[in-house]
């Protein structure tokens, strides 16, 4: 197999689903598009993801996103492309170019929610329109909210300070143009109903008719538009409305910019509704005005506790939509689906599910009008989870595989000692349960309160609660629903009156039980809400009634998922940092280590219900970069010494701390997280550590902020924060003593040289399980990166591309020295990508026994069983074996290599009769035949993984 196989394209088989054929990626590469990585330089680097061999872009959104978006998800316009990206000239030619390279487009589409921005034209129109407006029930606004300022109108929570005070100041102003009357703030402006257009136009109006006469035709048509906004037909989507308030808005438009007096009056107008800085009370025309809109300006604080509009987590700048409506979804899916059908995209992955209202109904309806294209969710599950079996999807963005290939790499024999070491560093003693509860609580205390309130009204809205309740003070409620949302065990469950699974049941069961059990003084709140979660439907209900009680759970199930990401996933996963590469995003750092066991379990059934689901190492969620992680794994190996190099780190910096009312910065927990990021980011080379200096005091500022212990986001404390960025600075930076890196650099390369194996470890793993792998951009050097915005910096492609075409040529005449020379240069990454492109060559070969092969676990025999993964994959007579090392710092001295029998001794693996004797190495290009078992000595005896395809027959 010397050289290059077929590119990627010959991997590609038709699979049957339904009257059509789907097509199934065999790689995917992500591209996180933005400004400055647009159409055109994806298009220049379609040829090497095809050499890599790679099948398919995976695309962040493309879709017009609010100008200068940096990932895409802040969507304005789903029908349109995003012109910051290019030009539809640029991405039609990067289509052209995948297809001509046989690759597919993967397509990250985001159903749950649009900015709330004035280029969001659907929403302004909204705003301006109410009732009369097409787009009146797209968003997930409560309209009928009970608070009196929001009755009919859309809480906009944007003010830096108080209403009041912006408004005196003059930072909000009312504008005039060729769109008509509108609101600014700073970015955001939004229009003024055109019912409202009377009370400015005709403010002074005496005078301008003085100015310019009676009987001035252009003062007779002026009075005449105005008054025709009277005679609006209020709340009506006619026509004739559409038509009258474009006549309004293109007459005022016109007289404006003709005639001077016109010009003139409305100037003065808008100066005297702006001055809001002249005296007491002169604010009050533009407050009145203000008031007579369907949006309300706000404190964006004041969302965390009052709140009529759904978003997208809680990021006020993020509004949900209705996508249940069946006008919402055939409006912004239609270029999708156009894109679809002209074959530009051939797969979807689908952002958010659970924040949808309705899943399985938005997945049937995406299936009909997709056809047989192939469909991910981006769903997280808990490791002992998976999604419905019912969902007409391949499976999900792989959070589920990246968890088990990196449990394989934490030595669970190393829990206890570390979990000592941590207790004893830290001071950490609170109890996993306790310690997402109270941080799920302090969310919806600090966050969520009027997503609470809500959801509280809609209790008060169904039956039950007069027969049941009515001794339960609202109160009483909100405090249940709190405990309860608290005590959930997953992201959500799916319950829409159709269908009640037992999976379902028994989460909501879980949740009630574990409020009972914490809050029993809420016993009879807690009853009635076991009654409504569970569906147990009051037998005389009215029709009316029960879809109420229906849309009440279904409701709630959207708001357990956002509390999950950021109670558990965002501050959780900041404070218990006992081994942070644990800490991911559907992980679960209490979960320590997974057996060689539990991982072939789980891939048996991946390849039995989802082996076209995605298989993902790094995304732009995950909390670190795949290499990161593999580093922070092997300190599970090697606690004691782990332990004594803290010691000595602490002892050196102890001076370099300095004190914030009476806490000394990082306080221990920091400090113990802080060293562990280091080992897993730190560069390979001396000459990036000023760039990963100022990295690394980015990112401590936010995963103190998402801990929420010494500063957050709401209420940042500076102090804390310069006093933990000076400590990095002193340790780190050209003003210290260079104590600290004197000791920390010898343990750090020590680490890093062990995870090199980890990496190419579950680099294989992750190729040759069963499901598609995924590689984030740039991930196929060293992914040293960490949570975002780090993760999305600039890729150097250029780099990669000529570290591919070297790699290549080598590959022509000599791979084993290829290998040996790799390694030995293995900080710069070639060795990765040489796997990469080794291991994918391979897959696009033979790309039956990947994609359908049955999953073959596989035990080792000897020694050093426990240090060695291998399994085999089967379809007809076509085999492979992945054969890959783990937990080396016993097995090997820091420096050695993993190979030969010298070091594995007796060490072995057997397969299954029949099985092939005669196999070929894919990645070192050499013949191997089997007699009897195979030595693991032999199978590692050049490279530190082994992927064998065999030839021949059994």
């Amino acid at each position: 197999m010397a050289g290059d196989l077929k590119g990627p394209g010959a991997s590609v088989r038709a699979f049957s689903h339904g009257s059509g054929k789907m097509r199934i990626p065999t790689a995917t590469y992500r591209i996180q598009f933005n400004p400055s990585f647009g159409f055109d330089r994806a298009r220049r680097i379609v040829s090497y993801m095809a050499d890599l061999g790679v099948s398919d872009l995976y695309a962040s959104p493309v879709f017009r996103a609010r100008r200068g978006s940096l990932h895409g998800y802040d969507i304005v316009d789903p029908n349109r492309l995003n012109p910051e990206l290019g030009s539809l000239s640029d991405f039609h030619r990067l289509a052209d170019e995948l297809k001509h390279n046989n690759m597919g487009w993967l397509q990250d589409v985001v159903p749950n929610h649009m900015a709330f921005d004035q280029e969001n034209r659907m929403l302004m129109d909204v705003i301006e329109n109410g009732e009369a407006s097409e787009f009146f029930r797209f968003f997930d606004i409560d309209w009928d909210h009970p608070c009196r300022d929001l009755k009919g109108r859309l809480l906009a929570p944007f003010l830096a300070g108080s209403y009041q005070d912006c408004l005196n100041e003059g930072e909000i102003k009312l504008t005039y143009g060729p769109s008509g009357l509108a609101a600014k703030y700073s970015h955001l402006v939004l229009p003024l109903k055109i019912e409202s257009y009377g009370r400015f136009f005709t403010h002074r109006l005496e005078k301008l008719g003085r100015s310019l006469g009676a009987d001035h035709p252009d003062f007779i048509k002026f009075l005449g538009v105005v008054y025709l906004v009277k005679s609006l037909p209020a709340g009506e989507r006619t026509g004739e409305r559409s038509e009258q308030v474009r006549l309004v808005k293109t007459t005022l438009w016109d007289l404006y910019r003709r005639n001077g007096e016109i010009k003139r009056f409305v100037d003065e107008n808008l100066c005297l509704f702006n001055d809001g800085n002249a005296k007491p009370g002169a604010t009050d025309p533009l407050n009145r005005l203000l008031s007579e809109q369907r949006f309300r300006l706000a404190f964006w604080k004041v969302a965390t506790e009052e709140i009529n509009y759904r978003r997208f987590f809680n990021i006020n700048e993020l509004i949900c939509l209705r996508m249940e409506e069946q006008a919402v979804f055939t409006h912004t899916h239609s270029l999708i689906f156009r894109l679809i059908d002209e074959g530009r995209i051939t797969g979807l992955r689908i952002d958010h599910v659970d924040g949808l209202y309705h899943p399985s109904g938005y997945l049937r309806r995406l299936r009909e009008k997709a056809g047989d294209t192939y469909i991910l969710v981006e769903k997280i599950l808990d490791l002992d989870e998976e999604i419905p079996r019912s969902w007409p999807v391949q499976g999900t963005t792989g959070y589920d595989f990246l968890n088990y290939v990196n449990g394989l790499f934490c030595k669970k024999e190393g829990e206890k000692e570390l979990t000592r070491v941590y207790r004893s560093f830290a001071g950490f003693r609170a109890s996993p349960e306790g310690l997402v509860c109270d941080k799920k609580r302090l969310i919806l205390g600090k966050h969520m309160a009027g997503d609470i309130d809500n959801l509280a009204r809609l209790v008060e809205g169904t039956r039950a609660w007069d027969r049941y309740g009515s001794d339960i003070t609202p109160y009483g409620l909100k405090r249940a629903l709190v405990e309860v949302m608290c005590h959930f065990p997953v992201y959500r469950t799916y319950m829409n009156g159709e269908t009640i699974t037992q999976r379902d049941r028994s989460f909501m069961k879980a949740a009630i039980e574990g409020a009972k059990r914490e809050s029993p003084g809420l016993l009879n709140e807690l009853l009635l809400l076991e009654r409504l979660l569970l569906l147990d439907f009051t037998p005389s209900l009215s029709e009316a009634e029960r879809r109420q009680w229906i849309h009440f759970v279904m409701r709630f199930q959207q708001f357990t998922a956002p509390l999950m990401a950021k109670g558990f996933e965002d501050t959780t996963l900041y404070v218990y940092n006992r081994l942070i590469s644990c800490n991911e995003v559907g992980g679960n750092p209490w979960r320590f280590g997974l057996s060689v066991q539990e991982f072939h379990r789980f891939n048996e059934k991946r390849a039995r219900l989802w082996p076209h689901s995605m298989s993902a190492t790094s995304t732009h969620d995950t909390k670190r970069g795949e290499d990161a992680r593999a580093r922070i794994d092997v300190l599970a190996e090697i606690p004691r010494e782990w332990e004594r190099r803290l010691r000595i780190w602490s002892r050196i910096n102890r001076d370099k701390k300095r004190r914030v009312r009476g806490i000394s910065v990082p306080d221990r927990n920091d400090e113990y997280f802080f060293y562990q990021a280091l080992i897993g980011a730190f560069p390979f080379h001396e000459r990036d550590l000023p760039l990963f200096i100022r990295r690394i005091k980015a990112y401590v500022v936010k995963a103190v902020r998402e801990a929420k212990i010494h500063t957050a986001w709401l209420r940042p404390d500076l102090e804390y924060e310069k006093a933990y960025l000076s400590f990095i600075e002193v340790i780190l930076g050209a003003t210290g003593d260079g104590a600290f890196l004197d000791e920390f650099l010898p343990f750090q390369r020590m680490v890093a040289r062990y995870g090199v194996f980890n990496s190419l470890s579950q680099t294989l793993v992750k190729i040759t399980s069963p499901g598609v792998p995924d590689f984030y951009q740039g991930s196929e050097l060293w992914d040293l990166s960490l949570v975002d915005p780090d993760n999305r910096r600039p890729v150097d492609f250029d780099i990669r591309k000529r570290f591919l075409k070297e790699i290549r040529e080598e590959c022509h005449r000599d791979i084993p020295g290829l290998a040996a020379r790799l390694l030995q240069a293995r900080e710069d990454g070639r060795v990765k990508l040489f796997l990469i492109h080794r291991a994918l060559q391979a897959r696009n070969a033979h790309p039956s026994v990947f994609a359908q092969g049955a999953y073959l676990p596989l035990e080792a025999s000897g020694r050093f069983k426990d240090h060695v993964v291998a399994f085999a994959r089967k379809h007809g007579s076509r085999w492979s074996l992945t054969v890959v090392p783990r937990f080396l710092t016993s097995l090997v001295p820091d420096g050695a290599y993993p190979f030969g029998r010298e070091v594995w001794y007796d060490t072995e693996i057997s397969l299954p009769p029949p099985s092939p004797r005669r196999w070929r190495d894919v990645i070192l290009d050499r013949a191997v035949k089997r007699e009897g078992a195979f030595s693991i000595g032999d199978l590692l005896g050049d490279f530190p993984v082994c992927l064998l395809v065999n030839e021949g027959s059994p």
